[in-house]
């Protein structure tokens, strides 16, 4: 049966260098992205150097929920043996100068498309053997950053979903993963977005960062992992493999207390 990973956010940045990562290792790959163009010419770029590979291209705007739930069903198909939720927005500035269209916007993509897409991976792959769903957070979802409020908060929520799913699929001997990816300042095309400008400079913005390849390296180091959290450290910026950061109330008292 043929296999494959699916990444979003493929056309630029992290997911851009994953997919390279990932053909690297000769897996078949659904790329999924808004702009078509540059799902293509990634596409043929791979395809160049792994001739062998079936890629599949999927454009598709995931802040729109009722495209996100009919991209999962075009793919039913698939055996997708790693689902990598990769796809991510910033808006920074002080919550009172934010514009609520791009905020809605990012909690659309940051965290809606995040748990429908996670929601609908489990149902269908909790059960199979060598399965994995990553979600892409942040170092932000682990601490609060001044001017990244909103950002921050959608963070928390994917870091706190993903470590409780991944504990709950153990609870339940599934044996597919949850795990969640923490990076830090990474280059990409992030900040420029992120702060609505037309140009970032993370030298001046930064004085540590990684690369877009750097970064996904350490995805690649999660994936190979037993570990629920890869995480990098914002001050040393290493990468740590960790298990759940956040408590979990698991025993009975504290499940009553929860429920009274």
């Amino acid at each position: 049966m043929k296999k494959y990973v699916a990444i979003t956010g493929a056309s630029s940045g992290i997911g851009y260098s994953l997919a390279g990562k990932f053909a690297e290792q000769g897996k078949h790959l659904i790329l999924i992205a808004r702009r078509e163009k540059r799902l293509i010419m990634l596409k043929n770029k791979l395809l160049r150097q792994y001739p062998n590979l079936e890629i599949i291209i999927k454009p598709t705007d995931l802040t729109n929920s009722k495209r996100v739930v009919e991209l999962f069903e075009v793919l039913e198909r698939y055996f997708i043996e790693a689902w990598i939720n990769n796809a991510g927005v910033g808006h920074y500035g002080a919550v009172q100068e934010q514009s609520l269209t791009k905020t809605k916007q990012l909690l659309s993509l940051n965290v809606e498309a995040v748990m429908i897409l996670s929601t609908l991976y489990v149902e269908k792959y909790r059960s199979e053997k060598g399965t994995q769903l990553i979600n892409v957070s942040s170092a932000g979802g682990y601490v609060m950053v001044p001017n990244a409020v909103t950002y921050c908060a959608a963070k928390f929520y994917v870091s706190a979903f993903t470590e409780a799913l991944g504990l709950e699929l153990r609870a339940n001997n599934s044996p597919l993963q949850a795990k969640v990816f923490a990076p830090a300042a990474t280059k990409t095309e992030f900040g420029q977005i992120a702060n609505s400008l037309k140009s970032y400079n993370y030298d001046k913005a930064f004085e540590r960062y990684h690369s877009s390849e750097e970064t996904a390296e350490f995805l690649m180091e999660l994936y190979q992992s037993e570990q629920l959290v890869g995480l990098v450290d914002r001050k040393t910026f290493s990468f740590n493999l960790t298990d759940n950061q956040f408590p979990y109330a698991n025993d009975s008292s504290a499940n009553q207390t929860l429920t009274e």
